[in-house]
């Protein structure tokens, strides 16, 4: 990519409506957040050079923990230099030998490699299947296995989901699952990446849509998404992130985030607050384009979210890839996922809008999904 716009990228020479982008809410290049950017920059430099506990805390760093602490009902926060690492410094803190993760099967990736980091035993449950979670704890509590060859055991039991999952755009039963948690005497933690910023009143995220925030324990978000910046967010007990602090080697032995993200995560933050047309506006283009592919034939799974997956696993690698192909000579560009990030027979495009693009823009998309599918046998 040789230039971008919050609705185009530059490739190649040639502009292309961007169609897979985690932009939610358009902000990459709102004033505001360009402005403050180039202020902190100015006041504080290019880079924080150094890690938290050391030389790279800023004044921005405590602003932005105790606004993203109100902002999500908790207690404290702590700003981490990437949702990956805020991920693996969460749970290598808060569990060890002992506790015991119950993982949903779909979770990102970044939560599998720390549930592997923690040293907690790992059980898994079937994708959003709030009985299967249930079984599985009631399984440890017998002092038996969990199908993956976990025996039972006492220690802290903490059930783990994202709340929007990234792939297949299905929302975490987080009701469900707690209700299931609390039978147990378990806790749950939300990996929120995909939807801070666009699910939720005000965009507060999944567990504020289901009104149940108040009964999660743990809170992850990531800045690189809707809020335009980097870095991520854990938000909780403040014992929780007391531990977390002092505890996480992700957190200890990393530089932190540069003051022009902090600032620019900060300034989202308010365009959040103050135009909130924009998640409305995102709701609306979403829910045009998953209406329009499911006319034409395009199969999108579950999805209720701005992820849209279009699902090819009975079409093959091969055509998929002629069908992005396809959309991308047509100016359109996709992402094309395929194994390991999903199984075989899992293969998609997946697709996401930005609140900047426009109803022409939609025309555009939907035209050459209905020109390039027909061409290729897909629909």
């Amino acid at each position: 990519m040789e230039a971008a716009t919050a609705r185009e990228v530059k490739i190649g020479g040639k502009w292309r409506l961007v169609l897979g982008s985690n932009n939610y809410l358009g902000l990459t290049h709102h004033p505001r957040l360009l402005e403050a950017a180039t202020e902190a920059l100015h006041r504080y430099g290019s880079g924080s050079t150094g890690s938290r506990l050391l030389n790279g805390t800023f004044d921005l760093h405590d602003e932005l923990e105790g606004r993203l602490a109100a902002f999500l009902g908790t207690e404290d926060a702590v700003v981490c230099s990437a949702g990956y690492l805020t991920n693996l410094a969460t749970l290598s803190a808060v569990v060890g030998r002992g506790d015991h993760l119950f993982m949903d099967r779909l979770n990102h990736a970044s939560l599998v490699d720390a549930a592997r980091l923690s040293l907690a035993r790992s059980h898994r449950y079937g994708h959003n299947d709030p009985a299967a979670l249930g079984r599985a704890l009631g399984l440890l509590e017998a002092g038996g296995s969990d199908g993956d060859g976990n025996d039972g055991g006492s220690g802290r039991r903490l059930i783990v989901t994202d709340g929007v999952f990234s792939m297949d755009g299905s929302v975490a039963d987080l009701p469900g699952l707690l209700a299931t948690a609390e039978e147990h005497g378990a806790e749950l933690m939300v990996d929120d990446a995909h939807g801070l910023g666009v699910m939720g009143p005000g965009g507060a995220g999944t567990a504020h849509h289901f009104d149940v925030q108040d009964r999660v324990s743990l809170l992850v978000a990531t800045f690189s998404k809707s809020l335009a910046s980097i870095g991520g967010v854990v938000a909780g007990s403040a014992d929780d992130c007391w531990d977390i602090r002092h505890r996480a080697r992700s957190f200890i032995f990393t530089a932190s985030v540069p003051p022009s993200a902090l600032a620019t995560t900060l300034a989202a933050l308010d365009v959040m607050e103050r135009e909130p047309d924009r998640r409305e506006r995102l709701w609306t283009l979403t829910h045009r384009l998953a209406d329009g592919l499911r006319g034409l034939g395009y199969d999108l799974g579950d999805s209720s979210t701005p992820v849209i997956p279009v699902l090819a696993g009975g079409v093959g690698v091969l055509k998929l890839g002629r069908l992005w192909k396809g959309l991308y000579r047509a100016g359109i560009f996709t992402q094309a996922v395929v194994p390991p990030a999903v199984p075989p027979d899992g293969i998609r495009l997946r697709l996401s809008l930005t609140a900047e693009h426009t109803n022409e823009d939609l025309d555009r998309i939907l035209e050459a999904f209905q020109r390039v599918g027909r061409r290729l046998g897909m629909i």
